[in-house]
């Protein structure tokens, strides 16, 4: 795979990082990732689309090497995506989005639909709307440092050491070795100290899952045409209160909101759809650029 070109642009006033591939190809993709991961999480996904595709991985504000501005939700990361996606000048592209990525390309897809040409959503977060009042009112964390989050360990002598610390836990033990290194690698930034630090802060992942919880986009899904794939992972188990990211809190019955959406239910996999099984995204974007 040939190695991504490291770019930076503003968007609404936020220092923005984004890596690119094959810029002279004419068909785009564009992946944005999840909360407190990054743009090089796409590494092997990319692998698998070859050379094909000219490929855009935005990394959203707080995230890897874009500037750490607030506010940290999704409603805010929507607008960024929105804006980004006119200061590029996408057009007709294949949106990828991992969990919140999904969310916020919904958004954007909804704003400016000549940008793109479908979408893939993978475990993209969003619940059924009958239930956000609950969960709205339920919120377990009310601040961010009550947040279990906000309490990783931020530094790191190397990435190989986090690789190590991460590799023999779950999830991360299920994911595909190349994506935890990926995950590690592009995850940390060198820090004053000499050593490591998380690439998107505690803190700053912390405020997002405490921010984010009025996030219904019924009304939004309803006015997009173009096709959208939701892929869902195993479900999570609504008696629980154990707080488990493997698992899916997409609604079955999400890609009915679209109209013209599909549903693709993955029960072996976990939430963690891109790191266990990149080719499945992969695919999923070559059948949509083949409509």
């Amino acid at each position: 795979m040939n190695s991504p070109s490291l770019h930076f642009t503003t968007v609404n006033g936020v220092k923005t990082c984004y890596f690119q591939w094959n810029e002279r190809a004419r068909d785009v993709v564009l992946f944005v990732h999840a909360t407190g991961f990054h743009a090089r999480c796409w590494d092997s996904t990319v692998a698998k689309l070859g050379s094909r595709f000219r490929v855009i991985a935005i990394e959203l504000r707080g995230h890897g090497r874009s500037q750490k501005l607030p506010p940290y939700d999704w409603w805010t990361f929507g607008r960024d995506l929105t804006q980004f996606v006119k200061v590029l000048g996408i057009s007709n592209a294949i949106g990828v989005g991992h969990s919140m990525g999904g969310h916020c390309l919904t958004q954007a897809c909804a704003a400016h639909p000549e940008c793109f040409k479908g979408l893939v959503l993978v475990d993209p977060v969003m619940a059924n709307p009958r239930d956000y009042p609950s969960i709205d009112s339920v919120a377990q964390w009310e601040s961010v440092d009550s947040h279990p989050v906000s309490r990783r360990r931020n530094d790191w002598d190397s990435p190989e050491e986090m690789f190590e610390n991460f590799r023999n836990r779950h999830p991360f033990s299920i994911w595909k070795e190349e994506c935890l290194m990926d995950y590690c690698r592009w995850g940390l930034l060198e820090n004053q100290k000499g050593t490591y630090s998380l690439a998107c802060p505690p803190r700053v992942e912390a405020s997002i899952y405490v921010g984010s919880r009025s996030s219904d986009l019924s009304e939004i899904c309803a006015k997009i045409r173009l096709p959208v794939v939701v892929l869902r992972a195993q479900p999570r188990d609504p008696n629980s209160t154990m707080l488990d990211f493997s698992k899916s809190p997409t609604w079955p019955e999400l890609h009915k909101q679209f109209i013209n959406g599909e549903d693709r239910y993955c029960p072996e996999l976990t939430h963690f759809i891109p790191m266990e099984k990149p080719i499945l995204v992969a695919q999923e974007v070559s059948r949509l650029s083949q409509l």
